[in-house]
């Protein structure tokens, strides 16, 4: 008889991956059964292979067991909570409540190579920051301990003190196997943003050289989260905190820039530059700030830190004599007579000379500089950010702006892209890309994780009816995704003119919505395809109820998506077929059909849809052999691509 082939349940084996790579391009190092063969290796690399033992790289207590956590397989899924969501049936938008590790592993079948940006905002090893724990071997086992669904003498997440005899060990554990699966899921021209301070700035370098690879490191940007520094400093009064930036692949990244200017006029004078001397001839404009009318007569510019100057004849507005100034000019003289000729250029009382924003420069991107100011928000932006949300901004100590994440979303030509945060906190990361798409309706979607972090009793978001972070972050997206609702209404009712009709015919098309994921243990009993042949039937004998009772059909559906390479949000429809429900994967791509009773007619009709991929439930054929063996051949003979059952 035939064999139907089980559907492989396991996340993608990270080593094997790793193997296929290396074989692509090395394929005569290989020996039988796929081993490398090392002596081969040298042979062709030469001197190229390091084999002594003094050699420069980063090593620390525990690195040896990271490469284990990674090349472990997850046996968990992500069970589906569409009450939690909103538009659940059209969003690209994910929000998965779980232990990132195991869900960076969930994704990536899904999601290889997918993503366009990574921005993370993890613990920064104060002290007193809440660490994920250092022995992994069981992590399925400790998230669900920690979350309560299992016996709670489980083992616990908790701080790590600079008590802790492996203090930044242990912080490195943590960090190196979740930045080795996240760079897995970066596109070629993707790029990974870091926040961090000065605990573990130099040793977070060295673990992202490690993985990504030195010459693709691209910038450490310096953010001023503070307007004002403490005056309670002990040494030093901080303000800057750093945001470490690696490509996938350099070469392929394009430059990190943003809008030139969200201002209509620009500067043609700064203190910090070489006084310099520029002529100016008739006609320049002249200006009270901008407003009201000037009477004729004569006028002095105003500059900054001048040695001379000549008073200005006008009349209408305009300059009647021609004028020479020194001062500290930004830009030339064939660039003055270029915005003279172009009417930009104009004179007011109070800043000056300045000039108008020409139309070739509106839209025009600039490179970001490695030094984020006020124009990247900070602290107390953010705070005052969570208030307008919440009523309070009490419910996080500190907070990443709108602003500083919006801005390195545009940075990276991230339209229609995917966004990850799997350190989502409060949900910013969400916040912004919402508010970025509902400004220039582009579609990027975002993928957050976070962990159910438990709240403290005594803690503000808990006596307000919260439970975890997790619970916070949900609640943030729901009331942007409602207050830009809000917003379009409003301006629905004020429209006025075809441009405003153009961008709201474009907004209509936003994503105003997210799914809710939560890790889970598997809705199935993992089958070993690697079991002796000797044990195979104690194995199906033990396998005849292998499916959580308690496990719904969507849950089935999703975690058979997931496992099946298929991202969450590709699109699902039920279809009747012999009287019986048929889920239709991406358009047919795949079939699957959880009936408990298949029959020959059904799984006949079932190929004629000619999909690529079809999965039924084992116990629908009810222990027929027979059955069996007609369904592999009826699937054969429509050529459908593989056929499997779980």
């Amino acid at each position: 008889m035939s064999k139907i082939q089980k559907l492989d349940l396991k996340t993608k084996s990270i080593t094997d991956d790793e193997k296929a790579k290396l074989k692509s391009v090395l394929p005569y190092v290989f020996s039988e059964g796929s081993k490398i063969d090392f002596d081969k290796l040298k042979t062709v690399l030469g001197e190229d292979v390091d084999t002594g033992e003094e050699r420069f790289g980063m090593q620390w207590p525990g690195k040896a067991e990271c490469f284990k956590v990674i090349q472990e397989p997850s046996i968990a899924t992500l069970k589906p909570c569409k009450n939690e969501s909103v538009d659940w049936d059209t969003t690209e938008n994910l929000f998965i409540e779980g232990d990132n590790l195991e869900v960076l592993k969930q994704l990536q079948k899904s999601y290889y190579g997918k993503v366009k940006m990574i921005y993370i905002d993890p613990p920064y090893n104060t002290g007193n920051d809440f660490i994920y724990p250092d022995n992994y071997s069981e992590s399925l086992d400790t998230y669900l301990a920690y979350t309560g669904q299992i016996d709670s003498q489980g083992k616990k997440f908790s701080t790590n003190t600079e008590s802790e005899g492996r203090f930044h060990s242990k912080w490195m554990n943590m960090m190196y196997p979740r930045l080795f699966l996240a760079r897995n899921l970066l596109r070629d021209d993707g790029v990974i943003f870091v926040s961090i301070d000065d605990n573990e700035v130099d040793n977070l370098k060295k673990i992202m050289n490690d993985i990504f690879g030195e010459s693709n490191y691209v910038d450490v940007l310096k953010w001023k989260r503070k307007k004002q520094p403490s005056f309670l400093a002990t040494h030093t009064a901080k303000v800057m905190e750093y945001i470490m930036v690696y490509a996938k692949v350099k070469g392929s990244l394009e430059k990190l820039s943003i809008e030139g200017t969200s201002d209509s006029t620009k500067k043609v004078i700064n203190v910090s530059n070489k006084e310099s001397k520029r002529h100016f001839s008739k006609n320049v404009r002249i200006k009270i700030d901008g407003k009201g009318v000037i009477k004729k007569g004569r006028y002095t510019i105003k500059t900054m830190d001048v040695e001379y100057l000549q008073d200005v004849h006008y009349d209408n507005n305009r300059t009647l004599n021609e004028v020479t100034v020194i001062s500290k000019f930004t830009v030339s003289q064939e660039n003055i007579y270029e915005f003279i000729d172009n009417d930009l250029l104009f004179i007011t009382a109070q800043k000056g000379l300045r000039r108008d924003v020409s139309q070739e420069e509106i839209g025009k991107r600039k490179s970001i500089t490695d030094l984020l100011l006020s124009e990247w928000g900070d602290n107390q932006e953010s705070e005052n950010e969570l208030k307008a949300i919440f009523g309070t901004g009490d419910y996080f100590d500190y907070l990443k702006s709108i602003k500083l994440i919006g801005n390195l979303v545009k940075s990276c030509f991230s339209e229609n892209q995917i966004i990850l945060d799997f350190f989502a906190g409060s949900a910013t990361t969400a916040h912004s890309v919402l508010n970025l798409n509902a400004e220039d309706a582009q579609k990027r979607k975002f993928i957050l994780v976070q962990l159910p972090e438990i709240l403290t009793e005594d803690s503000k978001a808990f006596k307000d009816g919260y439970k975890t972070i997790s619970d916070i972050g949900k609640e943030r997206i729901r009331r942007v995704i409602k207050k830009i609702k809000e917003e379009k209404k409003e301006k629905a009712k004020n429209k006025d003119g075809d441009l405003f009709k153009d961008k709201q015919e474009n907004n209509d098309t936003l994503d105003l919505g997210f799914k809710v994921f939560k890790l889970d243990k598997s809705n199935f009993k993992i089958w070993d395809e690697n079991v002796d042949e000797k044990v195979v039937e104690k194995q199906i004998e033990l396998a005849i109820d292998h499916i959580d009772p308690k496990s719904t059909e969507l849950d089935l559906l999703y975690e058979i998506l997931l496992k099946s390479g298929f991202e969450l949000t590709t699109s699902l429809k039920e279809l009747k077929v012999e009287g019986k429900k048929v889920y239709s994967v991406s358009d047919g791509a795949l079939l699957i059909c959880l009936e408990n009773k298949l029959t020959k007619e059904l799984i006949r009709e079932i190929a004629k849809l000619e999909p690529a991929r079809v999965v039924c439930k084992d116990s629908g054929f009810e222990g027929n052999d027979q059955l069996k063996t007609n369904a592999v051949q009826i699937m054969k003979s429509f050529k459908v691509e593989s056929f499997r059952t779980i």
